[in-house]
């Protein structure tokens, strides 16, 4: 599996990369978690847009992510718009949501954009060549908050948003059993012994799943998310806790 580096940080090598989401609502609270979040044991910062006030406002979503970056200095940065249908706080015409991450492309404030896999072939080939051409790299992702599908089709979706060139891929589903978490694990291991050439995220959501958040330097997961102030997603461990489990892991390996 080939790593990638982004500024200052290698993706896909060692102990998997802490991130940090940011899911205020209001460009004060926004820049409030960035300030927060800068200060904790992490390495990238999400912007979960979907989360502000004013994210379909495309000029005025520009002006705070600049801000966010002026204080992120050489923290990377994950610009994401999580839709309503995969777990996201808003619904958004597919016109708007490529419009949005096109325009973000364009500054090239954010290091990473996140694209939905689902948003279908002429939403994903075209932003991805976008992004190529400004030197922005992609995480193409798929979220399922009911349920975990079968192994193979963990696979098969992972499979395919590295076919379509993005330079990361996630996955991430909801267990209803202990088992649901052992099949996104075995999954996580088949992907990373025998089909991922990239970097890839999986993780199971909830208390059940949380397991998974930690043991990505042993299946080949390499970016955990963690949480800040607040988490964006069931499950996620704090931050500082985060750091220092994958770091005692990393130490008997």
């Amino acid at each position: 599996m080939q790593s990638i580096t982004i500024r200052n940080i290698t993706i896909g090598e060692g102990i998997p990369k802490i991130c940090i989401p940011i899911v205020g609502t209001t460009k004060n609270d926004v820049l409030h978690e960035t300030k927060n979040a800068i200060s904790c044991d992490m390495d990238l910062l999400e912007w979960r847009v979907d989360y502000y006030e004013n994210c379909f406002d495309i000029q005025n979503v520009i002006e705070v992510l600049t801000e966010i970056r002026q204080i992120a200095k050489q923290i990377p940065i994950i610009f994401t718009f999580r839709t309503k249908k995969e777990g996201g706080e808003k619904q958004i015409a597919l016109e708007n949501y490529t419009a949005l991450i096109g325009a973000v492309i364009e500054q090239c404030t954010a290091d990473i954009v996140d694209i939905e896999l689902f948003s279908g072939d002429t939403v994903v080939i075209p932003l991805i060549e976008k992004a190529k051409k400004y030197a922005v790299k992609t995480i193409l992702s798929s979220h399922d908050f009911k349920n975990t599908p079968p192994e193979n089709e963990i696979i098969s979706r992972l499979c395919r948003m590295q076919q379509l060139g993005a330079d990361i891929t996630k996955i991430a589903v909801m267990p209803q059993c202990k088992k649901d978490v052992l099949i996104l694990l075995s999954a996580t291991e088949q992907m990373q012994s025998k089909y991922a050439d990239r970097p890839f995220v999986t993780m199971s959501m909830g208390a059940v799943g949380s397991i998974s958040r930690i043991v990505g330097e042993i299946f080949g997961s390499a970016i955990t998310f963690g949480a800040g102030n607040k988490s964006s997603a069931p499950g996620q461990i704090e931050s500082t806790v985060l750091k220092q489990v994958l770091q005692k892991i990393h130490n008997i390996m």
